[in-house]
């Protein structure tokens, strides 16, 4: 069982809790022959518990090849609420009041292509993000200051938006590494009323779409064996 397993990820567990349902039910099936006591299974990507859709996992030796995955672009559908800040930076978090100021479309518009393209971005403090040997989210749920430093990436395109105060809808395709909370955020500041995500779905990754993976509750052994893509 070596290949690639595209999974549609609900809301609620995480993609470790993905990674090791997949595995119990290969395992389970008795299809581990690869000599090792774990089925090897991982994933390419993390996706918030908050967030839903694409995750693409490596089953048996194509877990060698998780970064090749793991860089390639991504779409997602993203929603967000303007004129509240939140500590985490989506629904999660503690939110606090920015400004009731309600920006024209065309400005909201304006504010989104000022992001298309290559830009340096800083990662949100709640991220999986290493700091010295500890994930950044872990510190800051400690109430530990966390700073992590802009970075390079990529925004192909902001399309589809609709906008109907305060909450606004937007697909962006981006560059691995980019992180939508942070992009919000950050649109949130151009427009001055603050803003956070509230949902995000991820609807590809490379030339996968979410319309040909496994749904998570009909994931059964046989379903995975048909599922898996070898390259």
């Amino acid at each position: 069982m070596d290949g690639i397993l595209l999974v549609d990820k609900p809301k609620g567990p995480t993609s470790f809790d993905i990674v090791h349902k997949v595995r119990k039910i290969i395992e389970s099936a008795g299809l581990n022959n690869t000599g090792r006591k774990r089925f090897p299974v991982g994933h390419t990507g993390t996706l918030d518990p908050l967030a839903s859709g694409l995750l693409v996992l490596v089953l048996g030796s194509y877990t060698k090849r998780a970064q090749e995955f793991s860089k390639l672009d991504k779409t997602y559908e993203v929603e967000m609420k303007l004129g509240q800040i939140s500590s985490t930076g989506d629904e999660e978090g503690v939110k606090t009041a920015v400004s009731s100021k309600r920006p024209a479309a065309s400005a909201l518009k304006k504010a989104m292509e000022l992001f298309e393209g290559e830009i340096e971005q800083t990662p949100p403090a709640y991220s999986a993000i290493k700091i010295n040997g500890q994930r950044a989210y872990k510190l800051a749920r400690q109430g530990k200051e966390v700073e992590l430093k802009p970075r390079p990436v990529t925004i192909n395109n902001i399309t589809d938006m609709i906008y109907k105060y305060p909450e606004v809808t937007f697909t962006a395709s981006v560059s691995s590494g980019t992180y939508i909370r942070s992009l919000v955020e950050d649109i949130g500041k151009i427009l001055q009323t603050g803003a956070y995500m509230t949902e995000l779905r991820r609807t590809e990754v490379g030339d996968y779409p979410v319309s040909s993976s496994l749904k998570l509750e009909e994931a059964s052994a046989a379903a995975i064996e048909h599922s898996i893509i070898d390259m």
